[in-house]
């Protein structure tokens, strides 16, 4: 059996660094990774005030299948992220845009 370094696979099913399908892998993985982070951030906040996923949903009107969802990393509108965090007691939250500066987003 060869062993194929990682990156070898990468630039044969995706292309070198820089080339437009390599470019779009990369940001579908960035933004999988967030969305993971974030998911587990409701998880663990949730689960810190003793919440079931279904509570939750009560809370701000979604069946527990969505609170799953979010939880498992689905992707998340800024709405119902503010509605999440809301019912979790987070009454603030701000985007860090770098050099752009913060954002407040509720």
């Amino acid at each position: 059996m060869k062993l194929i370094p990682f990156e070898e696979v990468l630039d044969r099913d995706f292309g070198p660094i820089g080339t437009p399908r390599r470019d779009k892998f990369e940001a579908e993985v960035a933004a999988a990774v967030h969305a993971y982070h974030l998911g587990e951030a409701i998880k663990r906040t949730r689960q810190a005030q003793h919440l079931t996923q279904e509570q939750l949903g009560e809370r701000i009107g979604v069946k527990k299948s969505q609170i799953s969802r979010l939880e498992k990393g689905g992707s998340i509108t800024i709405p119902t992220m503010s509605r999440v965090f809301r019912a979790l007691g987070i009454h603030t939250a701000t985007l860090d845009l770098g050099m752009a500066g913060k954002v407040p987003l509720w």
